[in-house]
Formats: structure tokens, sequence, C-alpha cells
């Protein structure tokens, strides 16, 4: 789904950049040029952003496994 029509940015690309460390809009803005004409597509750019690194921490917790004394 394209999220930035103005700069052809979709959620494929914001999840993508989310993995590889962006962490703000104003991080993805320059690298990607999202939001960075209109600004309409602000509040959901920042929302799959939010989501991505939420399903990240998620995929990463894992369980304590207690020691053997």
């Amino acid at each position: 789904m394209y999220v930035c029509i103005c700069n052809a940015v979709t959620e494929k690309m914001i999840r993508q950049a989310a993995a590889e460390g962006v962490r703000s809009l104003s991080e993805l803005t320059r690298r990607t040029g999202c939001s960075g004409d209109c600004g309409s597509c602000a509040d959901v750019a920042e929302e799959v952003l939010r989501d991505a690194h939420r399903r990240t921490r998620a995929a990463f917790s894992l369980p304590l496994v207690a020691q053997a004394a």
C-alpha cells in the first residue's frame, strides 16, 4: 500500500527502513522523502513505523529460562 503518494513511499519501504534502524518520522523523511511534501501521510507513516518496531520487539522477546541450581 502507498503511504506517501507524493514520493511513492510504500508501507513495505517504511517497514524496511525501520528494520534498518530508522526510529523517527524525521529520519524516515530524510531517508525516503515520506511526508516531505504535503505532509498528509505523516500520521499513517508514524503509525506504520511504530508498528514495525513493536513487531520487531515482540519477535525477539523470548521468555527467560530458569537456571538450574
